[in-house]
């Protein structure tokens, strides 16, 4: 299959899941990060309801310590759309005395952002919540269906989840539960690029080459931010970087990269053969750091 019938067999599937969801569920919302997975969603979402606008808020789970260019890429892409835009903050969580702040080398708080979502699920009565996980990123998120039901505890047993037989979708749950909704899991992170360029969509300018003040722990490329635990010895300097992933800035390095235009970065991640969760701190706690998180409700 090349190129040009596999990104349009994906995206016709995408569009069906979320006329799915649209059909199935009172009050969905799209988890929105202002990365290229989110972004990605949003386009598609514009094309399954066009010439209608998205029938459903956005909601970014704000653990305050993002990239700058990813929050105001945000609230551009928000306002230029004319979408509804809910912000939950992690610090309130913190502030609340509903998580603890991490201290040392590794701290950071994106396990944190898992309390902050179940909370807003619940403020908001959310039954369905659209995120752009990929099969492709990590095993864990390899089991996952993709309507996956999560409890009214808001946990995930991946031990129990129903059949997906010829892509039919059962978006039937009980009180108290909700769906967790992967409208690319099939997609890979090439096949999200790939649907970038063929797309055109603007993305973060991080994601491209460009000069950073950085330092090296652990052979990985951290920012220099005051977000970023730094021991005296990790020395600052300036390298020329780009981003795989924007998350948290605590728990997500950069790559050496000199690919400054989508084409080049298709074609860096055509040789690459690490994943690009291969620069996320968080998923090297353990081994099955990610299902562990997963299994307490985190997306």
């Amino acid at each position: 299959m090349t190129d040009t019938l596999q990104i349009s067999a994906l995206e016709s599937e995408a569009i069906y899941i979320f006329r799915e969801v649209a059909a199935q569920f009172e009050r969905p919302v799209l988890l929105f990060s202002g990365g290229k997975d989110s972004i990605t969603l949003v386009r598609l979402a514009q094309k399954a309801f066009y010439p209608a606008k998205i029938p459903f808020p956005l909601m970014h789970i704000d653990t305050g310590h993002n990239f700058p260019e990813t929050i105001e890429f945000r609230d551009r892409l928000v306002e230029e759309l004319g979408l509804e835009l809910i912000v939950r903050n992690v610090q309130d969580s913190i502030d609340e005395g509903k998580v603890k702040e991490e201290s040392g080398r590794y701290s950071s708080r994106n396990m944190l952002q898992t309390t902050t979502l179940l909370d807003a699920i619940e403020e908001f009565k959310f039954d369905a919540c659209i995120g752009g996980a990929r099969r492709d990123e990590e095993k864990a998120r390899a089991k996952e269906r993709i309507f996956s039901v999560r409890d009214d505890f808001g946990q995930w047993d991946e031990k129990n989840q129903r059949p997906e037989l010829f892509d039919m979708l059962n978006g039937q749950i009980e009180l108290g539960q909700n769906v967790r909704v992967f409208p690319i899991s099939n997609w890979t992170e090439l096949d999200v690029w790939t649907y970038i360029e063929k797309e055109n969509l603007e993305i973060p300018s991080i994601y491209f080459s460009h000069p950073r003040l950085t330092f090296v722990r652990d052979g990985l490329i951290w920012t220099a931010s005051e977000h970023v635990y730094r021991d005296e010895e990790e020395e600052v300097k300036e390298r020329i970087v780009r981003f795989r992933t924007v998350g948290d800035m605590s728990c997500t390095a950069a790559v050496a990269s000199h690919a400054a235009t989508i084409s080049e970065v298709v074609a860096e991640i055509r040789d690459s053969s690490i994943s690009e969760r291969g620069a996320r701190i968080d998923d090297k706690r353990s081994e099955a750091a990610m299902e562990k998180r997963k299994q307490q409700g985190y997306f």
